[in-house]
């Protein structure tokens, strides 16, 4: 086991399986020295804990916890690729999407559950570069997406 699947385990999570694309698209794509992850919903075992607008059928606390999932199914997505995780160098961007209602403009909070996590598992290789835009719609009406790019060590 990796020491990035380590501190996963001794935060009491366990890195999921990869999540099969939900369409014509690949989880996660490497370039050079960076990988790039699709968007990861918060799936669970292969279902969503979730869905709904946030502000309206999800909290924005509940929306958060989601967002760690979609951050920990990015890191799957990146080992699925790259083989270990002790490999990344650092997280240089994360992209996340809040399927908001109307009223609800707490975006970066709700996004912040998955920046904390991966400051949480990667400590200082964890600190990044974020978008956190709010949306009608996501696919199978998930409250949040999240996808992240990382540097890679050779």
């Amino acid at each position: 086991m990796s020491a990035v699947e380590e501190k996963i385990a001794t935060l009491g999570l366990k890195l999921p399986q990869v999540v099969p694309p939900l369409a014509s698209y690949q989880p996660a794509v490497r370039s050079g020295a960076y990988v790039h992850t699709s968007g990861q919903l918060p799936m669970v075992d292969g279902a969503l804990p979730a869905t709904g607008k946030v502000g309206a059928e999800v909290s924005a606390e509940q929306a958060k916890e989601l967002a760690a999932t979609c951050a920990l199914n990015a890191l799957a997505a990146v080992k699925s690729v790259v083989g270990d995780l002790d490999r990344i160098q650092r997280v240089v961007k994360v992209v996340g999407f809040v399927a908001s209602a109307p009223d609800f403009t707490g975006q970066p909070g709700v996004l912040n559950g998955a920046s904390e996590l991966l400051g949480e598992i990667l400590g200082d290789k964890g600190v990044h570069a974020r978008s956190a835009v709010g949306v009608a719609v996501l696919p199978l009406d998930s409250p949040v997406e999240v996808e992240i790019q990382v540097e890679i060590a050779e």
